[in-house]
């Protein structure tokens, strides 16, 4: 065995052997894969594997489609079967709400060229004679979802990755892992040691483990998981083709052919969990006695749909381990607080994400950032809270039972929560907050008129629709106090610090105490990673406010740029809390509070002071997310309920009041402002956000090399902000809420990143990209509002105070 290598990938599953051979593929042949049994052991000798190309997440469904369209290239490549079977998928709904669903998943396969299309009762009757379509609303079809075999294809992987060069050993186990000054690392073993620059921790079923020996907790939890084959089914043994499978998930459970049989599974309520204090060493290709009692629920609805099944007989039962996250999505990434340490664990639909996330992984090590925005992987949107036991059983517990449960827009799910509070958590509740998760706070989404009240959940508008909108006008017409306490804030001090700052941002940093610059970051392709509000409080010292739920990712780029000697970085994001008091009556509210001026000219836009409010000192920022007259009011947390209070008190005679999230969603969308995650990303480029202007090209700063690479190519997309046909979203009582087709003259040109109704303009509205030179401010569009068409034209400017004249009142 090597004593060196490039990366050592510790885990010999079906992702472990991607990555390898994806780290191969991208140039590195000096790579080592390490796994302590045999390959295959742990979750992925057991699985459906089961294929599909669409998910509710665009690039979910690419990575999904680079997955299935892989395999018979790996086949033919490698000389391995990967037992690729692909007689195609019915997709079936059973409610309106599933409808919705699957119709916006067809029509996001004519943007992205996938082939998922609605079918006929009779034609569906052709496909898979066996089914009974009654009670069925909507047919898709995907011709090429099946299943593959799941040793065949983690045996293919290791093939190509050996045909590139790559060493696999196996019975091989990890013992420590050693991280040395200069950053790589001891992988030791009994077999030796390797000194290898990247550790990439694959490890399945043992990732928490694996985790522990670089120091590092990971909120994963296994559960039991079973499926059963039946015998042979005389039906299916008298045809001369493979039937295909049945997504049913309303039913749900999953269906497919196995066989002359079939193969049914299900994610039952009375879920199991497994090794909650630590996986096993000797387990490898073992399985739990058979307890197929908990999904008979589920198993006698999949038999009413195939009726067949109810007569055969039962050939085996596998009840093997599954690895979950809180969210069911995979943890992947660099782990921010170590260096060149990647994680990749977590992981579900394996056999349908393998190869992309194998192709993500390779490319963020090789290549230091991924193709596509994949923060809903990153393991940075968990924080050291999300490490909490309780916490994570809770969610892992929710999410299982809820498997096939449709995801809906602006969803809050109640599971493990409250988790982290701020002290006006009671005041909000009292008051009827209804509250969503933001990075483990609970934070206002909306206010209800009674206490206790709760989110409905669907495609179309819902119960919070109105409250949202009394709180835009109330805004708009007087004034609203926002919770901004989920802002990220840092403070830098010292005598580098404004130099420290140029370095990491692109925008110019400012010269004078009390003004404020707007400024990207810019990723290492180019793109943005990030916006934040920068201000300088005091000759040395800078308070820099972001994204919260991007804390942890931004960390990465923080720790590019060395801090100087004697300076400080510091997050004050718990530390501190905050309000926006926004509206043209924000200056009277907050005027009964303070003696200092706020005039126009003692306090102009983009300004701060340190000023009392009721007592509380404040360091007041006049910026507004709203794009309306305001104020960003920063306090000390142990302040936050006195200062809350009095802010509610003075607005009381003015008609003022709280105001959520959602409202600010709406009134930022009516300015046409972006919002990372959504409008600003890493795939997206500042030419093609509108920021391009902030970022100064005269002096150097984090991956600007990357942004003169991309500034001299011509914008692929532009964004754009689409108001929507009244009469259509009154017909279908549904808003555009991010990740809706465009279309142009019948052609699929873009997608909305973020939708909602805008209260105080009267107009639906839509942001999203088009791409570049395919549709123009004052082009009819139609963007396909629950996967229909429904009519819109793009704006020349904002709806809301286009000139900013509020803004700067």
């Amino acid at each position: 065995m090597k004593t060196h290598a490039q990366a050592v990938v510790i885990g010999g599953g079906v992702i472990g052997c991607s990555i390898l051979y994806h780290l191969t593929k991208l140039g590195w042949s000096d790579v080592v894969l390490l796994e302590r049994d045999e390959l295959t052991s742990g979750s992925t000798w057991h699985a459906a594997a089961n294929i599909h190309g669409l998910h509710d997440s665009a690039n979910i469904s690419r990575l999904q489609h680079y997955t299935m369209s892989l395999y018979k290239q790996l086949e033919d490549e490698t000389g391995q079967s990967c037992g690729v079977f692909q007689p195609g998928s019915l997709y079936l709904a059973q409610t309106e709400a599933r409808e919705h669903q699957l119709r916006l998943q067809a029509a996001k396969a004519q943007l992205y060229g996938m082939n998922f299309s609605e079918i006929s009762r009779e034609r569906a009757e052709e496909l898979h004679p066996l089914v009974n379509f009654d009670g069925i609303r909507c047919i898709m079809w995907e011709p090429e979802g099946g299943n593959v075999d799941p040793s065949g294809v983690t045996n293919a992987y290791a093939v190509g990755a050996r045909q590139r060069g790559a060493e696999i050993h196996r019975f091989t186990p990890v013992t420590a892992t050693t991280q040395k000054p200069d950053g790589s690392w001891i992988v030791e073993t009994p077999k030796g040691n390797i000194e290898t620059r990247w550790v990439i921790n694959a490890a399945g079923l043992w990732g928490r483990e694996v985790a522990k020996l670089a120091g590092v907790e990971m909120p994963l939890q296994p559960t039991e998981h079973q499926y059963f084959v039946t015998e042979t089914i005389a039906e299916i043994d008298a045809m001369d083709r493979r039937l295909p499978s049945v997504a049913d998930r309303d039913g749900e459970y999953y269906l497919r052919q196995e066989g002359k049989g079939l193969l049914i599974g299900a994610y039952e309520r009375d879920m199991r969990f497994w090794a909650e204090d630590g996986t096993p060493l000797d387990f490898a290709h073992d399985l739990f006695p058979d307890d197929l009692e908990r999904i008979m629920e589920n198993v006698m609805r999949a038999m009413d749909r195939v009726p067949v099944a109810a007569e055969a007989g039962i050939k085996r039962v596998i009840n093997g381990p599954m690895i979950w996250s809180p969210d069911s999505n995979v943890i992947l990434g660099p782990v921010p607080e170590l260096r060149n340490y990647f994680m990749c664990g977590g992981i579900i639909p394996g056999f349908s994400q393998s190869a992309g996330m194998g192709l993500m992984a390779a490319q963020w090590i090789v290549e230091g950032e991924m193709q596509y925005d994949m923060f809903a992987w990153d393991l940075a949107r968990f924080g050291q809270w999300a490490n909490d036991r309780d916490f994570v059983k809770a969610k892992v517990r929710d999410v299982y039972a809820h498997r096939f449960a449709i995801h809906y827009p602006n969803e809050e799910r109640e599971a493990g929560r409250p988790l982290r509070t701020r002290p006006v958590y009671g005041m909000q509740k009292e008051m009827g907050a209804v509250f969503g998760l933001n990075y483990g706070w609970e934070h206002p989404q909306w206010f209800a008129n009674e206490p206790g009240s709760k989110d409905t959940n669907g495609f179309t508008r819902q119960n919070w629709w109105g409250p949202v909108g009394e709180e835009c006008r109330m805004l708009r017409e007087r004034a609203g106090i926002i919770d901004i306490s989920n802002f990220a804030k840092y403070r830098v001090k010292g005598p580098g610090a404004e130099d420290w700052l140029n370095a990491v941002f692109a925008n110019n940093m400012p010269k004078s105490v009390g003004r404020s610059c707007l400024t990207p970051l810019i990723s290492v392709r180019g793109g943005i990673a990030g916006d934040a509000t920068v201000t300088r409080v005091g000759e040395d010292e800078f308070w820099v406010v972001s994204s919260g739920m991007a804390e942890r990712y931004h960390k990465r780029f923080f720790d590019m740029v060395p801090l100087p000697e004697g300076t400080s970085f510091e997050s004050w994001t718990e530390r501190m809390c905050g309000f926006n008091v926004a509206g043209p009556k924000s200056r009277e509210l907050l005027a009964r509070l303070t003696n200092a001026s706020l005039s126009t000219d003692d306090f102009p836009f983009m300004r701060s002071q340190r000023i009392e409010l009721a007592g509380v000192d404040c360091l007041a920022l006049r910026v507004s997310f709203t794009g309306d007259l305001g104020w960003e009011l920063h306090c000390a947390t142990e302040d936050q309920a006195q200062l809350y209070a009095a802010l509610l008190e003075a607005g009381k005679p003015l008609g003022a009041g709280p105001v959520g999230a959602r409202a600010l969603m709406s009134m930022r969308i009516e300015k046409g402002y972006g919002s990372w995650s959504r409008e600003y990303s890493p795939e997206y480029w500042p030419h093609e956000v509108g920021l391009a202007g902030l970022c100064k090209m005269g002096k150097d700063f984090l991956h600007k090399s990357a942004l003169e690479a991309v500034l001299e190519k011509t914008p692929r997309e532009d964004l754009v902000l689409i108001h929507i046909d009244e009469a259509a979203v009154t017909a279908s009582n549904a808003d555009a809420t991010g990740g809706e087709p465009i279309f142009c003259k019948g052609k699929p040109v873009g997608r909305v990143t973020s939708g909602t109704y805008g209260y105080s303009v009267g107009m639906s509205l839509a942001l999203g990209y088009v791409r570049h030179g395919s549709a123009a401010p004052g082009d009819e569009v139609e963007v396909m509002v629950l996967g229909q068409p429904h009519k819109g034209r793009i704006l020349e400017e904002p709806p809301f105070d286009p000139k900013g004249e509020r803004l700067r009142a």
